[in-house]
């Protein structure tokens, strides 16, 4: 609120001096003069408000949203520690437990070299501690009296970590005292092997990892707010047409990685030919007297194929010189036309057709398990057309008889 309008307080000593000039002028002038006068009290009496832009509130109430914001990120991954990782672990070691019993896996047959997941499982096997959440704890004498007698009870025992001649004790009821409770007791009773493989499994599931970085971003978060960005892929983790068009790229994973190693072999390949041999190709510049080499060294030739030819639509010979009339030119044509053929047209369509084809076997999986859901039982597995033989007979059978909710 102020009494004057804006910008007067600037201009007040030259009004002043103004009035004064206009009242050492003669009669005439007292008309006007008087007029100015009333003019001048109207001023006085109105009240000038002004509209300032405050933006105080903002850096309060964005900390406040960023800290609620990193609280709710840690609770979630509290409420994954308790609610989930039981289940992760139980089913990991159901699946390992399934496959020594039934397929005799580790005895019979071994994973392959690059199934880490099946290497990683082998650490777990003669812990004492394995299965801990499974509820079938007596697996492991199972596998030992189902393979046992054909590949060795010694081998088995051994690979299983089991002590046969505790076994028979146990057979004759006769058990060993507990040891006296205690600190020092509880800590000796720790399975150290057993839980390092446990933190393997958790920190290689995708959800934790996902909700890991997700933490981490909203940590970095109260460092630049911009951080808080990258939480806008939650979306694309909440919708599942979309969280499929993300796993496309990391279902073909291992192909994916190989053939991008792939690609920057023969782009090394063809930069180790082009700093021999075409070096004087590489200007930039637009200017004679200073030039702007591209391949004056291997780094930066190696960093010029890959960001520019590889992305160039024809190659790298688009974004060189032409080669007419050069001593050159004949080796240049098929310089550029392999490297276009190699690298433009083979390695980039294979690593486009790997995540398209990923992308399509996905949702025919999706569409599949839809299709047997909707025509098949899901837990005797028999086809709606033998219960269609009678009125409303397959919504009869999976609603009331094999309801799924009460197998939960």
């Amino acid at each position: 609120v102020s009494d004057s309008p804006p910008g007067e307080d600037d201009i007040e000593g030259s009004g002043a001096g103004d009035m004064s000039g206009a009242g050492s002028g003669g009669g005439s002038g007292w008309g006007s003069g008087a007029g100015e006068e009333m003019e001048g009290d109207e001023d006085e009496n109105m009240v000038y408000y002004f509209l300032e832009e405050s933006t105080g509130y903002m850096e309060p109430a964005l900390w406040c949203l960023s800290l609620l914001h990193t609280l709710v990120a840690f609770l979630c991954i509290i409420g994954y520690n308790c609610l989930k990782v039981p289940l992760v672990i139980f089913k990991r070691e159901k699946e390992l437990a399934r496959k020594l019993e039934f397929d005799g896996l580790y005895i019979t047959e071994q994973p392959e070299d690059d199934d880490v997941k099946g290497q990683w499982d082998r650490l777990v096997l003669n812990t004492p501690s394995f299965p801990s959440n499974y509820w079938d704890k007596f697996v492991k004498r199972k596998v030992l009296d189902k393979h046992g007698d054909i590949f060795g009870r010694e081998r088995i025992a051994e690979l299983l970590g089991m002590d046969l001649a505790s076994l028979e004790i146990t057979a004759h009821n006769e058990r060993k005292p507990d040891p006296p409770p205690g600190l020092l007791t509880w800590i000796m009773s720790i399975d150290v092997k057993y839980q390092i493989w446990k933190f393997g499994v958790i920190f290689t599931d995708n959800s934790f990892l996902y909700l890991g970085w997700y933490m981490v971003m909203s940590l970095l978060g109260h460092y630049n707010n911009f951080f808080f960005a990258a939480h806008l892929l939650d979306i694309a983790m909440g919708v599942k047409t979309l969280r499929t068009i993300l796993s496309s790229v990391t279902h073909n994973g291992k192909q994916l990685v190989m053939t991008v190693g792939l690609l920057a072999v023969v782009v090394y390949l063809y930069t180790v030919v082009a700093f021999n041999f075409f070096r004087k190709f590489y200007n930039k510049s637009e200017d004679e007297d200073e030039p702007d080499m591209k391949c004056d060294d291997m780094m930066t030739c190696y960093l010029f194929h890959m960001y520019v030819g590889v992305r160039a639509g024809g190659g790298i010979g688009d974004e060189i010189e032409d080669p007419a009339g050069d001593e050159y030119e004949l080796y240049r044509v098929v310089f550029d036309i392999t490297f276009f053929f190699f690298v433009i047209v083979i390695l980039l369509a294979i690593i486009q057709g790997l995540i398209i084809d990923a992308f399509g076997e996905l949702r025919d999986q999706q569409e599949q398990v839809k299709e047997d859901m909707e025509t098949k039982c899901f837990i005797c597995g028999i086809g709606s057309d033998y219960f269609d033989t009678t009125p409303h007979g397959f919504e009869t059978h999976t609603l009331e008889e094999h309801n799924l909710a009460n197998y939960m």
